[in-house]
C-alpha cells in the first residue's frame, strides 16, 4: 500500500507526520478540496481540508488537471509551481494531477475544525519562550 507524508498548517505554523499503510487508505482517490476527518489517522475532533501536494518525483499536485497523469501546462506569475520573477511572462511546466493515489508521496492539510487538544500538545511542541536576561537587554 501506500505510505504518506502530511503536512498539517494552522495558523502559520506546520506539522509533519508520516502515515503508516492503514491510515492512508483514508486519502486514496480524494482530490483536493475534499474534506477528510481526522479520527482516521489520529487526529481526534479535527477536520481537514485539502489543500495540495506532491507527487514521488516532487512535481506539485493542481487542482484543474484530472486523471491519474502528470502534465505540462502553461504557468504565469502566481500559480501552483511557478517561480517567475516578471509580469506576463508563461512557462510550460509539468505538473502532477488532483487525485491522490499511491504515486502520491506527500499530502498538505488545512485545518477547518479544531480539536479538543491543540496540535502543539500532539505534536509534543512547546513555544520556546526567550529567555530574560535577553528581553532586558534588547529594552
Amino acid at each position: 500500500m501506500a505510505e504518506f507524508k502530511i503536512v498539517i498548517s494552522e495558523k502559520a505554523k506546520s506539522y509533519p507526520k508520516n502515515l503508516t499503510n492503514e491510515e492512508s487508505e483514508v486519502f486514496l482517490n480524494k482530490k483536493i478540496n475534499d474534506k477528510i476527518e481526522g479520527t482516521h489517522f489520529g487526529f481526534k475532533g479535527y477536520e481537514f481540508e485539502i489543500s495540495g501536494g506532491s507527487d514521488k518525483e516532487g512535481f506539485p499536485m493542481r487542482h484543474d488537471v484530472d486523471g491519474l497523469v502528470r502534465k505540462r501546462i502553461f504557468i504565469t506569475k502566481g500559480m501552483v509551481g511557478a517561480r517567475i520573477k516578471k509580469k506576463g511572462i508563461r512557462v510550460r511546466k509539468s505538473v502532477s494531477n488532483n487525485l491522490i493515489s499511491q504515486n502520491t508521496s506527500q499530502i498538505n492539510l488545512k485545518v477547518i475544525k479544531q480539536g479538543s487538544k491543540s496540535l502543539d500538545e500532539i505534536f509534543g511542541k512547546t513555544p520556546k519562550e526567550a529567555p530574560a536576561e535577553n528581553k532586558e537587554a534588547k529594552e
